[in-house]
């Protein structure tokens, strides 16, 4: 429970999730949160009680802590995330408010739940539609029946090898600054494959060719850089292609060469040869304004093409019901067939990868095209999330909605502490139950037991 501030007002603290849109990155989302918070009244008191533990610090205190962030003036809410979501992509977005941030490592290892759609035909340096095509292949063959085939083949606990946009380490340096340069990987190092469980996975919606709004990346890879991708990317003989297959259509313009945007992934280490490796130390996580990813398991996510959800008052779709994105700038329909997934996977899952392999299975190729975060752990779209938009409506929409996602979070902390202490505890409360029985004259309890019974609520309610 989050100690008062100092006019007694409840401070609000805690863990909820929000729905983020697509074209800002997570850490905006974060910037834009404590905006909204910093001239709230419903975080006033947190404000104010953390002013009064800085001027109550010690003059020892102070001085140990005499660094540049400490001697900023107290801006913004304290928020971090658990997990980030890259620009495009959209869904739940988990974010630790105050004393919330400490709880932010319970994600890590949680389950998640996704949407995604495969577009087939062609392969790019990140997977998705956001990187430079690499590779071109023939679609034609590729039916509704031959992917429902294949995907019994990545069901349960498989093998995955990530992307080499993540931020996974070679010998100190990330895989992303690697495919950025366009340079081969070290001697000797490969990227290496994980083991992964993938609970569900399921076809929800087969779009052939012409009838949807996704498209292939307009930008080619330049030719070093292709022949860096064939040999990072695991791409067969004659796949690395500038230009589409014949009779299969292209969207693609000319080359340019020049580098895409890209986004910083997960902070993971890829060893090499034994004698050879380096690992870095990880990184702490950082929990304002900019947070850094603080688990590998959380920042497999890529763009999704899907539209932004509507705010919660007009009750938005779920993406399942989404309709596919219309064509922009008047390009034709793109003429390879594309899939929607839905999956439910382990820590350390990357979309990106699962539809660059289950394209491969195929016989062909395929990248991302959409992807939205539909749950993570008990944090679920439209049930017990925060939309976006509800921020721009002001306090009196979105304060009641946090204050009581906060309340439920910390009633459901409060719960858990409670068995693990009476659990851990079952001596302990044993021996206070028999000196409970120890009192004097004036039926009080001795000072012994007192401070015993102080201890053990204390604990309860951190």
């Amino acid at each position: 429970m989050a100690p008062p501030s100092p006019t007694g007002a409840a401070v609000h603290e805690g863990v909820f999730a929000i729905n983020k849109p697509p074209g800002i990155t997570s850490a905006q989302v974060i910037r834009d949160v404590q905006t909204h918070f910093h001239s709230s009244q419903l975080f006033k008191p947190w404000f104010e009680r953390e002013r009064a533990k800085k001027d109550a610090e010690s003059h020892n205190q102070r001085k140990k802590r005499n660094t540049w962030k400490s001697r900023q003036s107290l801006q913004n809410v304290k928020i971090g995330h658990g997990g980030t979501l890259d620009p495009l992509a959209t869904g739940v977005l988990i974010l630790g408010v105050g004393n919330g941030t400490k709880s932010l490592n319970k994600f890590l290892e949680c389950t998640k739940s996704y949407e995604t759609v495969l577009l087939f035909g062609a392969a790019t340096d990140s997977y998705d539609t956001e990187g430079k095509i690499v590779a071109r292949k023939p679609y034609a063959h590729v039916t509704r029946e031959l992917v429902e085939q294949k995907l019994a083949d990545f069901r349960g606990k498989i093998m995955q090898r990530p992307p080499i946009f993540s931020a996974k380490r070679i010998q100190g340096k990330r895989l992303y600054e690697y495919a950025r340069e366009g340079i081969p990987l070290p001697e000797g190092y490969t990227i290496e494959e994980c083991a992964l469980e993938v609970q569900e996975l399921e076809m929800t919606e087969w779009m052939e060719g012409g009838t949807h709004g996704f498209h292939w990346p307009e930008e080619e890879a330049a030719k070093g850089e292709k022949e860096v991708a064939a040999k990072v990317l695991h791409l067969e003989d004659g796949e690395a292609s500038g230009g589409a297959e014949r009779g299969e259509g292209s969207e693609s313009g000319a080359a340019d060469g020049s580098p895409s945007t890209k986004r910083k992934r997960d902070d993971e280490t890829v060893t090499g040869p034994a004698e050879t490796t380096s690992a870095p130390s990880p990184k702490r996580a950082k929990t304002s304004p900019e947070p850094e990813p603080v688990d590998a398991s959380t920042s497999k996510d890529t763009p999704t093409a899907n539209q932004p959800e509507t705010s919660a008052s007009s009750n938005p779709p779920s993406p399942a019901t989404q309709p596919n994105p219309v064509s922009k700038n008047n390009k034709p329909p793109c003429p390879a067939p594309a899939v929607r997934l839905r999956m439910t996977v382990t820590s350390g899952f990357y979309v990106r990868s699962l539809c660059h392999d289950l394209g491969a299975a195929v016989g062909s190729l395929g990248i991302m095209a959409a992807l939205v975060r539909t749950r993570q752990a008990e944090f679920e779209l439209g049930v017990n999330t925060l939309w976006y938009e509800d921020l721009a409506q002001g306090e009196g929409v979105w304060g009641p909605k946090v204050e009581e996602m906060l309340e439920r979070w910390n009633g459901r902390e409060r719960v858990a502490a409670k068995k693990e202490g009476k659990v851990a505890g079952d001596e302990g409360e044993g021996e206070q139950e028999a000196g409970e029985g120890r009192r004097g004259e004036d039926g009080s309890a001795k000072p012994a037991v007192r401070a015993r019974v102080r201890r053990n609520t204390s604990s309860e309610e951190e």
